[in-house]
């Protein structure tokens, strides 16, 4: 299971201590916690901010699955798997494996913006309440689950002053909102501070808007260009306009509309244009994206300006990712734009734009897999995967022919990433949808569902596309098909465990594929007849088979296929008691494992670790590799490939090494082994780190480059002023950084954060 980790704000948390101490007290009495309010209320910011405090409480974790840019209900059971770090490469129902994760943790599962999938949401958190007994969930939505047992808190607006009526400086620090205006428009104009003089007109501000955050917020960063008395007469004007032509909608409604549709007023013609046309993406985007879809051809420069100035007011967040700088729209920004670019009938051609954009990027990513881009292009695919999914869906409501080559174009980040089920049904839907097409990306996908379904043990389902493709194969006479074809037999040969299966069509596709040029098709098949042979005790003419796979992912800087081809050799090394080389390979192939995120491959890795230690009579460490490789294990489901040369008879193996520890420290070292995530376990068996320093460790990696600052300058014995003035960022902001590494630290005092900074400098916890 991975680690679980909160989103780090860049604005500090205001106000709401009350409601702070409510949800925690109501997380302390119900398994189930509904922050419930209209959209802008705050209640993504509460519920993490209390996740965040209540971290201690849950020593096994606390995830956060946003669910606001997922339409697909389909799709829910999916992405809270992948949040809890579920990957699911077995034949068993996603729901199963999750439950099966969940059932002994202790932790806490947040899910946020869940009103459009309300019917999904609930039946998923009705099944993990009533099977994982420790598990408690908390929700936000726009209405509550009605559950049993559901404990709803409803998120009110901030405190507000009586309007009309005067407010002294003192007084002022009584009310959240002016709290909050007052904390954001020093991050907008530095020299801001609440006086006596514009104290009032604030406080009047912060009434009009009926301290909703999101309004004061967008309120906010038109101080770049108007007085706080500008704000407050314009924002009087428009509300008196407003409710006049919107009586029979809410009040706080009005006023959330009244406000984002002031700042659409307030923008140029530029900006609305933009802003309406960003409002096709879904979830994140980049510049080059935005360039691609929403530019007209002549005006990429002037897209980045207009870019820059939605950032300036709030319209537009900027967000800091590896694979750089990031845009995304508030879902209730971005519902306004939505509706500002059905009327102006661009609607159609701005989807088709995004999805022909979206098309290129998955092919792009297709063609660099063997190539040393190979995890930077999954990972973008990852980024994007909201807008992966809202291409597939575009084209599912055209002719369908886009969708079969987008699905099978992201076969390699479906099974890389573990998102087996996900993948399986846009490939099923794809081929459905084209029932009567006979192309060459029809037989991508046949090949591409064929081998997923071969991999989480479908073999009934994976059999009839392979047949499926063979009749394509005999109308069309095509060598690819042929390969594709033979490949996908032979992963069901032997997941079906057949070591009498006829080999000579696997090295037909290996000579095929090499005289092609076809090297990712190459290593699938030399894999294929590798392991095949390994399985019949043709070591050798195994072992030639993998380590030409190993030679060519070198050759071409691959890594996935690589980490493939070395555990496979370790496994032959294995069978020849070379142990000395299986280790090397094994834990050469873990550093590329790690890269990649693979547990599947982790498990492999481990297990065959675990079987050399206790052979080396190193009976603690193959404990504690034994129970990481059966934690890690089922957060993907039951591995169905089995591999002999692992652990030959597991249950002797268990007997041996409890026998020689003696059953107590078995027990604890086995439990010491399945307390580390994925990074931890590997950390372990590369000898990074003991089992004991992997919290640490792990914790402090957790922070942001922005919390090292900070933990580094509090190590040097600065004050929350001076930090503030050192990064120029106000001190609400530092504190609000300090709060989040304590929690994630688990310390109770800066103090302690000092101590252990100087440590991990020093090298005394590595």
């Amino acid at each position: 299971m991975s680690v679980a980790t909160l989103p780090m704000e860049l604005t500090s948390f205001v106000g709401r201590k009350a409601e702070l101490s409510e949800v925690r007290r109501a997380l302390s009495a119900s398994r189930l916690v509904t922050l419930s309010g209209i959209g802008g209320v705050g209640k993504t910011r509460l519920a993490l901010s209390a996740a965040e405090a209540e971290r201690r409480a849950y020593p096994d974790g606390v995830w956060l699955v946003e669910l606001g840019e997922l339409r697909d209900p389909t799709l829910v059971v999916e992405l809270v798997a992948a949040g809890v770090g579920v990957q699911n490469r077995s034949a068993r129902p996603l729901l199963e494996v999750l439950v099966e994760v969940l059932y002994p943790s202790t932790g806490l599962l947040v899910l946020d913006n869940c009103e459009q999938l309300i019917e999904a949401v609930t039946e998923l958190a009705k099944t993990l309440l009533t099977s994982c007994p420790k598990l408690r969930i908390l929700v936000t939505s726009r209405e509550p689950l009605n559950i049993g047992g559901e404990s709803v808190i409803r998120v009110s607006p901030l405190t507000t002053p009586p309007a009309h009526h005067p407010l002294s400086l003192r007084k002022s620090t009584h009310f959240d909102a002016v709290s909050l205006f007052a904390e954001r428009a020093s991050l907008v104009l530095p020299d801001f501070e609440l006086t006596g003089d514009n104290v009032n007109t604030v406080a009047q501000i912060c009434a009009r808007l009926e301290g909703l955050p999101l309004a004061i917020e967008l309120a906010v960063a038109r101080l770049k260009v108007l007085s706080p008395e500008q704000i407050l007469q314009r924002l009087t004007d428009r509300y008196t306009l407003l409710t006049r032509g919107r009586r029979n909608a809410p009040s706080r409604q009005q006023t959330l509309q009244m406000c984002i549709g002031w700042s659409y007023d307030l923008c140029t013609p530029a900006e609305r244009q933009l802003w309406a046309r960003l409002s096709v993406f879904a979830g994140s985007l980049d510049l080059e994206a935005a360039e691609a879809v929403c530019a007209d051809d002549e005006a990429d420069q002037d897209l980045v300006d207009t870019l820059a100035s939605l950032v300036d007011k709030s319209i537009l967040i900027r967000e800091q990712s590896r694979g750089g700088v990031r845009f995304r729209l508030l879902d209730t920004v971005r519902d306004f734009g939505r509706d500002k670019l059905d009327h102006t009938g661009q609607q159609l051609a701005l989807r088709r734009r995004h999805h022909d954009w979206y098309l290129q990027l998955a092919l792009d990513a297709d063609d660099a897999w063997m190539s040393p881009n190979q995890l930077e292009w999954t990972a973008r695919l990852a980024r994007d995967l909201p807008n992966v999914r809202e291409a597939l869906e575009f084209s599912l409501s055209g002719s369908g022919e886009s969708v079969l080559r987008i699905a099978a174009a992201m076969n390699q980040f479906w099974v890389s990433r573990g998102l087996l089920s996900e993948g399986r049904r846009w490939l099923d839907r794809a081929l459905a949808r084209t029932s009567d097409k006979s192309s060459a990306d029809r037989a991508k996908a046949l090949y591409a569902v064929a081998v997923i379904a071969a991999t989480q043990g479908d073999l009934a389902a994976a059999t009839a596309r392979i047949e499926e493709g063979r009749a394509l194969d005999a109308r069309q006479e095509d060598p690819l098909w042929h390969v594709f074809v033979a490949i996908s037999d032979g992963y069901v040969a032997l997941h079906r465990g057949d070591v009498d299966q006829d080999l000579s069509p696997l090295e037909e596709a290996v000579e095929d594929s090499r005289a092609r040029g076809e090297f990712k098709r190459l290593v699938e098949a030399l894999l294929l007849l590798g392991l095949s042979r390994q399985a019949r005790g043709q070591i050798a003419e195994a072992l030639a088979c993998h380590e030409e796979m190993l030679a060519i992912t070198r050759a071409h800087g691959e890594t996935v296929y690589r980490s493939y081809a070395l555990w496979s050799i370790a496994l032959t090394a294995r069978g020849q008691g070379d142990n000395d080389r299986a280790v090397h390979c094994l834990e050469e192939s873990l550093r590329l494992i790690r890269l990649a995120d693979d547990p599947v491959s982790a498990v492999i890795c481990l297990q065959a670790l675990a079987s050399i230690a206790g052979e080396r009579h190193d009976a603690r460490r193959a404990a504690v590799l034994m129970g990481a490789s059966d934690a890690l294990g089922r957060t993907v489901g039951t591995v169905t490939l089995r591999f002999p040369d692992l652990i030959a008879n597991p249950d002797e193996f268990t007997r041996d090494i409890s026998r020689a520890l003696g059953m107590h420290e078995f027990e604890a070292a086995y439990r010491e082994g399945g307390a580390l995530d994925f990074g931890g376990a590997i950390a372990f068996a590369l000898g990074e780190q003991s089992p004991e320093e992997a919290p640490a460790v792990r914790h402090l990696a957790s922070l942001t480059e922005r919390e090292l600052q900070v933990a580094d300058l509090i190590a040097d014995g600065l004050t929350n002023k001076d930090i503030a003035g050192r990064l120029a960022i106000s001190p609400g902001t530092v504190n609000g950084h300090v709060e989040h590494i304590l929690a994630k630290l688990g310390l109770s005092s800066r103090t302690k954060i000092a101590v252990l900074v100087v440590q991990h400098k020093r090298g005394e916890h590595i």
